[in-house]
């Protein structure tokens, strides 16, 4: 990763806004619930260097608070889909029968519905607020990973090493932790990273919509839909918020392509034979 100016521009983006999240109260210069309305939508100054909004309330400070709940939920919602995802799809692959139809045929359900839509509906019948959308949003993309597990375990369980150590007694458990899931922990990484963009960008979408994180707690979603409703007066609220959004989607889109690149086998055979060539 440290010859990829991609990657490294991501990864320091990322943790930039880690610590931001961090320490946000010591970061940000104002209350970001305070209100001031003889302040309201003034332009970007040396006070308030990204402008206000409409309640006076400093754009700065609520941009940083918003990274908590995008990372919060980008994160926790992954880790849900991947703990629920992962070992339903290596059971799967690993029993066949009616188990692994079982399976597909919840998958092929849940993904019959967008991600975003089946998120939603979830968040519609539970109620709002960053652990809400964590459930929902991680619910949303179990289908993903139970794929890409199952899909990795049938190829795995057909290897030599994993029919030798079924020959020697093991049982589904012993091989799905020492056998399948070394071998398709790659490509889980991969789209986790992946994953944790689109789940950001679902948080704000939600919120966007008013179903996500709820005024006055700052999101980048609900700051896009109050820089909307004053597009004309206040058009930097809607630029600057958006435009930390896609930087934080495009920083985790770079790692994962990244990542991919390292844990590509093929790629690691190209560079070897590349490598032996040269010299």
């Amino acid at each position: 990763m440290t010859r990829d100016p991609g990657a490294l521009i991501g990864a320091t983006f990322i943790a930039a806004l880690f610590l931001i999240a961090l320490f946000a109260p010591v970061i940000a210069p104002f209350d970001p619930t305070a209100q001031s309305i003889v302040n309201a939508f003034a332009p970007p100054s040396w006070t308030h260097w990204f402008g206000t909004d409409e309640y006076g309330r400093d754009l700065l400070s609520r941009v940083i608070y918003g990274t908590r709940p995008a990372l919060a939920v980008g994160l926790l919602s992954v880790v849900l889909a991947v703990a629920i995802g992962v070992p339903l799809g290596m059971i799967a692959g690993l029993r066949g029968g009616y188990v692994d139809l079982a399976v597909v045929g919840l998958v092929d359900i849940m993904m019959s519905f967008p991600s975003l839509l089946l998120a939603l509906m979830i968040v519609t019948l539970v109620g709002s607020g960053v652990p809400v959308l964590v459930l929902a949003i991680g619910i949303a993309n179990v289908p993903i990973f139970i794929r890409l597990a199952r899909s990795s375990t049938l190829l795995v369980r057909e290897l030599d090493f994993v029919s030798a150590s079924r020959t020697f007694g093991a049982g589904n458990v012993w091989v799905m932790g020492h056998h399948v899931m070394p071998n398709i922990i790659g490509p889980i990484v991969v789209m986790g990273t992946l994953n944790i963009a689109g789940a950001i960008r679902d948080e704000a979408a939600l919120s966007f919509l008013g179903l996500g994180v709820q005024p006055p707690q700052a999101s980048w979603g609900n700051l896009i839909r109050e820089g909307v409703n004053g597009i004309l007066t206040a058009p930097w609220i809607v630029l600057i918020s958006g435009f930390v959004l896609a930087l934080a989607v495009l920083a985790f889109n770079m790692i994962g392509d990244s990542i991919r690149d390292i844990l590509d086998p093929r790629d690691v055979t190209r560079t070897t034979t590349s490598s032996v060539r040269t010299k």
